[in-house]
């Protein structure tokens, strides 16, 4: 019977079905927000105020012929998508959602083995745009590992600070710290900012949407693919999107604690759509970077900043 729970915990709440539908619900919300801050309508007529236009969108790419040029490197080609799918499913079972102190899995060290898979994510962007052999995706994926060399780095610290503070490298038990103390947006605001603005750049939106800019090269690392292999990308940013501020949520916001009157699971859903709307803020408010001072402006002001939140978990008690 246990077994048979942890199956359900796993493929269904809040697992992989969890994830992969609040992941649409995330996009419309992200979409809708975005377009509203814009003075635009965004998704409107597929569901109710368009709540299903995510999931149609991704219905329909199943459905699109599936064109594989005949220069890609085809087994890697094949599988990059449903990588691109897996990793960030598998790193967001070690994040709370419905319960402070317990995920789907976790063991002492799983914010190492989450920042490991963030890292794999971008490396599996350069080999999805390498194995296209098109100039426009392998221009992406030079700037996906551009933009990985500048971020992983203050985004990391930045994630380990908090852990330095609970004296635990458990996502849970950073979670729990933080509901018998004070949450660590209000401990440490600056490592709050800088991994929001890190988390942008991992999940390439604006401003820093440089590896894919379609108004520059078409669609970056993306441009071969099509049909079920773009639905797959896509769905796998979605779910990506869910990872980023369900770990925002975790380790900054104190995952799902609140007051007892409000089950965990609402205020991890409540967290979550605050920081989804945060980076719909940003977006709309910054047109986008180019690379040099994508980079620039990490290694200047990020890094130093990320540095300045370790030293000052040192010197205040």
């Amino acid at each position: 019977m246990e077994a048979y729970l942890k199956l359900l915990e796993i493929t269904v709440f809040p697992g992989i079905l969890f994830l992969i539908l609040i992941g649409f619900f995330y996009e419309w919300v992200d979409r809708k927000f975005y377009a509203r801050l814009q003075n635009r309508y965004g998704p409107l007529h597929t569901g109710p105020g368009g709540l299903l236009q995510p999931f149609a969108d991704f219905v329909k790419l199943l459905a699109k012929e599936d064109i594989e040029p005949e220069a890609v490197d085809k087994h890697t080609f094949r599988v990059m998508p449903i990588i691109l799918l897996a990793l960030p499913l598998i790193a967001a079972m070690y994040v709370p959602v419905t319960d402070i102190s317990r995920a789907v899995v976790s063991f002492e060290g799983d914010l190492v083995f989450i920042v490991f898979i963030l890292t794999m994510y971008a490396v599996s962007v350069f080999l999805a745009a390498w194995s296209s052999t098109n100039p426009f995706s392998t221009l992406g994926g030079s700037r996906a590992v551009i933009q990985l060399l500048g971020f992983e780095i203050p985004l990391a610290i930045v994630l380990f600070t908090p852990a330095i503070k609970a004296k635990t490298l458990s996502v849970n038990g950073i979670t729990l710290w933080q509901a018998n103390h004070l949450p660590f947006i209000l401990l440490q605001p600056i490592g709050f900012t800088v991994a929001v603005i890190c988390f942008l750049a991992e999940l390439e939106k604006v401003p820093f949407d440089i590896p894919e800019a379609k108004t520059e090269i078409v669609a970056g690392w993306q441009t071969e693919f099509s049909g079920r292999k773009l639905a797959l990308i896509r769905l796998s940013a979605d779910v990506e999107m869910v990872l980023a501020a369900s770990l925002i949520t975790a380790i900054f916001l104190a995952g799902p604690s609140g007051p007892w009157f409000i089950p965990p699971f609402i205020w991890f859903f409540i967290k979550t759509t605050a920081v989804i709307l945060i980076f719909s803020n940003i977006r709309t408010l910054f047109a986008r970077f180019r690379v040099d001072q994508m980079v620039g402006g990490s290694w200047k002001y990020l890094l130093p900043l990320a540095l300045l939140q370790v030293a000052l978990v040192q010197v205040l008690p």
